[in-house]
């Protein structure tokens, strides 16, 4: 972990390598903002920062020893403390890189886990940071330090030259490794009751995802009138959130926000986060949302539908329940805004809106309501006499559009899915004092 001392920011030095004939999603320029901003997003003080374009990677250091001395002087002058290297180094590397430079080394995948560790701030959350920690620093651990090399006596019968300290290390980490799971594990199933609980109330679960940054979280606030942080800043949001809210003719749904996606997201993090994220995998509606203000908007799209890949989401972008919600449409020019409102014309499974103004959140809301009622059975239930049981799961469980009291009878109008009408039909049969009417 990097020790941030309070009131302390420090001096950090940026490095995006570009190796020749290797194809990347993102512009070096968008690149370089984007590892910046990771940096920024821990306070760390970047004071130089540079795309290198090599010809190969070295074993040894990845970086060639011609680069590594144009970078003492500089290290020396702005008192660099720390450089980061977007993209994944081995440990070797990480270790003569040090030796070499004299400052502490970290890669693409140890910054984000620094980000995430910062922000977590559920138990869950932090158990979930921790996981994804320790299964990198396991990798981490061949020839990586310099005392490893140890030995400890052996015990008992086994006796032998005893347990290096690599393995001592390793077993730690394991036995940390093995206690952490077994937590989330039960995080997981107190999950599966919360969703069990839900889907006998039941509320759809509305999903937003999206590439860090893509304002999900603005968006989400707008629509639930809620204060969740949200920042021009990546992985503002980590731990999930969830509110209900009411669609426009009175249908009550759950929306959830979830931590965002990054381009070369570390495995080890999209394992260890797999439980908060199996809200996406149940959810009825998945609202995608993108920042199409960003010049890499598709590529930061097809970073995001892999991830979901990852978590078994195959196809997800051809699926019925898939929207992708085009953000950030008030940093459009003229031009640029009717590019996107041509491309939302005449379509069920795109919206074009702005989280910070609110524009087109009323269209957004309506495609929802729409998706969601598109299997919906309509009809009409006759209730002979008093029946406060069944007219109470009929407001449960459906949308209940009009209600006609009589004397001997009561009629109401309602909307429900094919799953509760089948329930309804089961309980007209064993009770002849309703009727159901299409």
């Amino acid at each position: 972990m990097i020790e941030i001392q309070q009131n302390k920011r420090i001096a950090t030095c940026v490095v995006c390598p570009s190796v020749v004939g290797q194809q990347l999603a993102l512009s070096d320029e968008n690149r370089m903002a984007e590892a910046v901003g990771l940096a920024l997003a821990i306070n760390l003080d970047v004071v130089y920062s540079e795309t290198l374009r090599m010809r190969e990677i070295k074993p040894a250091m990845f970086f060639s020893h011609g680069f590594t001395e144009k970078l003492k002087p500089i290290i020396s002058e702005k008192n660099i403390e720390l450089m980061v290297v977007d993209t994944r180094i081995t440990p070797i590397q990480q270790r003569n890189l040090e030796k070499e430079l004299k400052i502490k080394v970290i890669d693409r995948t140890a910054l984000i886990l620094e980000i995430f560790g910062e922000r977590a701030q559920t138990r869950e959350g932090a158990l979930q940071v921790e996981l994804a920690h320790l299964t990198y620093q396991r990798s981490r651990l061949v020839r990586s330090w310099t005392h490893l090399e140890r030995q400890r006596g052996g015990a008992g019968f086994l006796g032998g030259p005893g347990e290096t300290q690599i393995e001592l290390d390793r077993r730690i980490i394991d036995d940390k490794i093995v206690k952490i799971k077994k937590e989330l594990e039960k995080v997981k199933k107190t999950r599966d009751i919360q969703r069990g609980a839900r889907r006998k109330v039941p509320y759809p679960i509305v999903a937003l995802v999206g590439y860090t940054n893509a304002g999900k979280s603005t968006l989400f606030n707008y629509l639930s009138q809620s204060n969740v942080m949200a920042a021009d800043m990546l992985f503002a949001t980590l731990d999930p959130t969830m509110r209900k809210i009411v669609l426009p003719k009175g249908m009550e749904v759950i929306l959830s926000d979830t931590v965002g996606f990054i381009s070369d997201l570390p495995h080890e993090l999209v394992m260890a986060f797999r439980a908060t994220l199996e809200e996406v995998l149940n959810a009825d509606i998945i609202l995608h949302v993108r920042d199409i203000a960003n010049p890499d908007t598709a590529v930061q799209r097809d970073d995001v539908l892999q991830v979901l890949e990852n978590l078994g989401l195959k196809n997800v972008k051809y699926a019925a329940n898939y929207v992708e919600v085009f953000n950030k449409s008030d940093l459009l020019d003229e031009s640029e805004l009717l590019h996107w409102k041509n491309k939302t014309s005449g379509s069920e499974n795109v919206a074009l809106v702005s989280a910070v103004s609110g524009e087109g959140c009323d269209k957004l809301l309506k495609l929802i309501e729409d998706k969601l009622t598109s299997e919906f059975i309509e009809c009409r239930v006759i209730l002979l006499g008093s029946d406060g049981k069944t007219a109470a799961w009929l407001y449960e469980n459906s949308r209940v559009t009009e209600v006609v009291n009589g004397e001997k009878a009561d009629v109401y109008t309602v909307s429900l899915s094919a799953d509760n009408f089948s329930r309804l039909d089961n309980m007209a049969k064993d009770n002849d004092r309703i009727l159901i009417r299409k």
